[in-house]
């Protein structure tokens, strides 16, 4: 029988729960158990494949194609396993499937509620996952802040779940915040228990409270928060704002979250954590600083970014090296600000993104990357502004563009893929989840990833025009990296340079740390040897 870990999250938003929940699914895997993430979110869009990032964060793209909450690149990078779209749920994707079932006719004229039908689906989908992967514990993060009205479907299905699968196999996790009073130099666990009393309301007991907060909770606040919580003292757990996130299993295992997990569940006892001890312990060692920046236009919300920021934490600690990033918004540059930044930094990184905004900045960080033979790591779009600003200095003409923000410009480089031509719906249309790429030996990219073949995670309409790809190759663009049937372009470098490197696809999204992705760990070795000069 698979056992079910939820967590729930109160008081606040932000809390910490995908972090948290992560780390629960490291614990449990540190003892020989499989385990499998999901997360709940109560939105009504389908997915956050539309959602502004300045809403949402990052759309994090699973190996099938799924468009997913950025908490998923944290589950993956955790347990260090590969999720499929069965692990995000939305209130759309609910509604969508029961409204589908009425409209067949599979509820045979019945009148159709919030339960037992949205529930139920809710619950087959929780279900899914477990039957999916065989995986023996399935962690399972409730999305939003328990008191929140579109949260209660969700919050009355794992409610349902002690039931359905038996209480011996269902352990509740409440994650809540601690305010710290300045004027009494004390924290304050009032708004716990309120939170956990809402949870109790609607039929929830948590059998363990993750209490977040930026200063130590000494013992007497935790028989306080187990009194009037009714928790065991042992699962009142203090979890205090840490400087890395990768120091949390082993804060949490070190309270005794994990022994208590496993005891409750059945699980076997003893972790071995002494790999993921090793690289928190690198993580802490003094050591120096690469600078590198990111030029994006979402750089007001970093968690836009989540995943190239933590791959290139992951590929410069391989290096031995700390990371600091210099967030640059590319429309600085158009407006002929920051490029001096650049000087400082010893590469440079332009993300994925859409729309015209901020565009010509980002063609302004290729051009000072290429005339100043500074490494950069183009990734999506940024693949494709490399293009763009390669193709305007080999023609000698400002008129290249993208289809993508000009559709009347003479010179097209990058343009709308084929089969993208007739699609109208904008969600879940794109060219999404894994695809082969050959790699092209005796190129930058061939000795950073040391095999002919690797497989990649997308999410774009547009693509090289192979119109263009032998005058490019004549100026010394080299397409290092193909799709197996030579009709696609994946990587393109130049030949010229010591590291100018684009990739069509998403590399931070497969990075792990202990695991950098070979394309970050290639930058950042160029970016150290840039840096030692």
């Amino acid at each position: 029988m698979t056992k079910y870990v939820f967590v729930t999250g109160g008081v606040v938003s932000s809390v910490g729960k995908g972090v948290t929940a992560a780390s629960i699914g490291r614990l449990v895997k540190s003892r020989g158990v499989s385990v499998a993430i999901q997360k709940l979110d109560p939105y009504i869009n389908v997915d956050p494949g539309t959602l502004s990032p300045y809403q949402h964060g990052e759309v994090f793209v699973l190996e099938d194609g799924g468009e997913t909450d950025l908490d998923l690149g944290h589950y993956e990078r955790f347990i260090d396993e590969n999720l499929t779209r069965a692990s995000n749920v939305t209130t759309g994707q609910v509604y969508s499937e029961v409204i589908t079932k009425e409209r067949r006719g599979d509820y045979l004229g019945g009148t159709i509620q919030v339960i037992p039908h949205i529930t139920n689906e809710i619950k087959h989908r929780i279900g899914r996952v477990s039957a999916d992967t065989k995986a023996e514990v399935v962690i399972v993060e409730v999305g939003g802040t328990v008191g929140d009205i579109e949260g209660l479907p969700f919050l009355e299905s794992i409610r349902q779940m002690r039931k359905d699968v038996g209480r011996e196999n269902v352990l509740y996790v409440h994650v809540t915040y601690l305010p710290y009073i300045q004027a009494t130099a004390e924290l304050k666990s009032k708004p716990t228990q309120h939170s956990v009393i809402q949870l109790r309301s609607l039929g929830i007991q948590p059998d363990v409270i993750v209490c977040r907060s930026e200063h130590p909770l000494n013992q007497s606040l935790k028989d306080k928060i187990s009194l009037f919580c009714d928790v065991e003292e042992r699962a009142v757990v203090p979890l205090v704002t840490a400087d890395n996130i990768y120091k949390v299993p082993l804060i949490l295992e070190d309270t005794g979250l994990g022994d208590f997990i496993a005891q409750r569940l059945g699980l076997p006892q003893k972790p071995n954590l002494n790999t993921w001890r090793q690289m928190v312990a690198e993580i802490d060692r003094s050591k120096p600083v690469l600078r590198v920046a990111v030029v994006g236009k979402y750089v007001d919300l970093r968690d836009a970014y989540i995943s190239v920021r933590e791959a290139l934490f992951h590929a410069a600690l391989a290096q031995g090296y700390g990371l600091e990033i210099e967030w640059i918004n590319s429309e600085d540059f158009e407006k002929g600000r920051s490029l001096d930044r650049l000087e400082t930094v010893s590469g440079i990184v332009v993300p994925g993104g859409f729309g015209y905004r901020g565009i010509e900045g980002k063609i302004a960080a290729a051009r000072y990357a290429r005339e100043h033979r500074k490494p950069y790591l183009g990734l999506c779009l940024g693949m494709q502004v490399m293009v763009i600003e390669f193709a305007r200095h080999a023609l000698g003409t400002g008129e290249v563009n993208s289809a993508e923000f000009d559709h009347s410009t003479p010179n097209p480089v990058i343009d709308l893929m084929p089969d993208q031509r007739a699609i109208s719906d904008m969600g879940g249309t794109m060219r999404l989840g894994t695809y082969p790429c050959q790699l092209v030996p005796g190129t930058k990219a061939a000795a950073a990833y040391d095999v002919a073949l690797t497989n990649e995670r997308h999410r774009h309409r547009f693509e090289l025009n192979n119109q263009y790809r032998d005058l490019l190759a004549n100026a010394g663009m080299v397409f290092s990296g193909m799709s197996p049937d030579g009709r696609l372009v994946e990587i393109a470098e130049l030949a010229d340079h010591p590291w100018m490197v684009g990739s069509q696809f998403h590399p931070e999204f497969k990075s792990r740390p202990g695991k950098p992705h070979p394309l970050f760990s290639g930058f950042a070795r160029a970016a150290v040897e840039n840096q030692s000069h």
